[in-house]
C-alpha cells in the first residue's frame, strides 16, 4: 500500500471513529452538535459517507505535508487537526451562533479533532 493510500485510509478510518463516538461525547460535553448529521443535513448515513471522504482527503493533505517536513508524524497529524479546528471554528456560526460562544461546544470540537489527529498520526 502506498503512503498516500495508507494516509487516506487512516484519515477515513479516523473520521468513522469520530462519527461513531459522537453520541458519547455529546453526553460527556453536554452539547448535541453532530458534525456527521450536519454534513448529511440530518441524514446520518449520508453524513458518515461525506465525513469519511473528508477524513480521507485530510489524510492525503497530511501525507503531502509530512513528505516536506522533518517532523514526527504523530505530532504533525495532531497539530494539523487542531490548527484546522481553531482556524475554521468561527465558521460554526453559520450553523448555530450559540455554538460559537459555547465553551462546551468548543471543548467537544477540540476533543474530536484531537481524537482524529491522534488516530491519523498512529495509523498513517
Amino acid at each position: 500500500m502506498s503512503r498516500r493510500l495508507r494516509a487516506a485510509s487512516a484519515g477515513g478510518f479516523a473520521a468513522v471513529v469520530w462519527g461513531t463516538q459522537e453520541p458519547l461525547d455529546q453526553r460527556l460535553f453536554g452539547c448535541d452538535y453532530s458534525d456527521v448529521e450536519f454534513l448529511g443535513r440530518g441524514n446520518r448515513a449520508l453524513g458518515f459517507v461525506l465525513h469519511t471522504a473528508n477524513g480521507a482527503l485530510f489524510g492525503v493533505v497530511f501525507d503531502a505535508i509530512r513528505q516536506r517536513l522533518d517532523v514526527d508524524q504523530r505530532r504533525l497529524a495532531l497539530g494539523l487537526a487542531l490548527v484546522e479546528h481553531v482556524s475554521l471554528w468561527p465558521l460554526i456560526a453559520l450553523v448555530d451562533r450559540d455554538l460559537l460562544t459555547s465553551p462546551r461546544a468548543f471543548a467537544q470540537a477540540t476533543y474530536r479533532h484531537a481524537l482524529f489527529g491522534v488516530l491519523l498520526g498512529r495509523l498513517a
